[in-house]
């Protein structure tokens, strides 16, 4: 799977978990020189507290487009370590 924005590949692995119809990526295949840290937090009832990056390309930045969950759930124990995106990033293989 690979994840795009602002048509650049910020992400891209093989190894993706699919959670309510999101693939969780590991978070070592995801371009770390993109992600900025966002103070954005929200909470699902079974997964747990979210955190959030904003995605930074080319100058261009995309608030609050990637998140995960730092301590998930015994439930969501399987997205530990992974990170989702959202907000225009495309998502394909």
């Amino acid at each position: 799977m690979r994840a795009v924005w602002n048509d650049q590949v910020i992400a891209e692995s093989d190894d993706t978990v699919v959670v309510e119809g999101n693939h969780y990526f590991p978070l070592a295949s995801v371009d770390a020189a993109v992600l900025r840290p966002s103070s954005k937090q929200t909470h699902c009832p079974w997964k747990g507290d979210a955190s959030y990056y904003s995605l930074e390309v080319d100058g261009a930045t995309n608030p609050d487009a990637a998140w995960f969950y730092p301590t998930p759930s015994d439930a969501a124990a399987n997205i530990k370590d992974r990170v989702a995106f959202w907000r225009g990033v495309t998502v394909s293989e």
